[in-house]
């Protein structure tokens, strides 16, 4: 079997996880991305990436407390697992070696 395999979303999604480090939820994800992206991040989109994610064992999720500003609902907050962290290891080095594979090109 090969390397799990991830989308460019979903890659995205794992990293803000990993980088909110137990404050990972749709809402703070999604504006961790945009800030850091700038691009339109779908809530939707988030949630989906983050059940997937969850179903391939990269995150595991947890319900918080109820909120009156939150009208009682609980959040679900996400973090990443031990596989989830491998994986972005691995991906990371492989991007770093074909980065290092590009030839150093000169602009006359």
């Amino acid at each position: 079997m090969g390397r799990p395999y991830l989308g460019e979303f979903e890659e995205l999604v794992l990293l803000a996880v990993a980088m909110l480090d137990g404050t990972a939820y749709g809402v703070t994800i999604a504006t961790e991305l945009k800030k850091r992206t700038d691009r339109i991040i779908s809530l939707s989109g988030v949630h989906i990436a983050l059940y997937r994610l969850e179903e391939k064992g990269f995150v595991k999720s947890e319900l918080g407390g109820a909120t009156n500003e939150r009208g009682g609902r609980r959040k679900r907050f996400f973090s990443i697992t031990g596989l989830g962290k491998r994986t972005l290891d691995e991906m990371r080095e492989v991007r770093n070696e074909l980065w290092s594979a590009i030839p150093k090109l000169s602009f006359s």
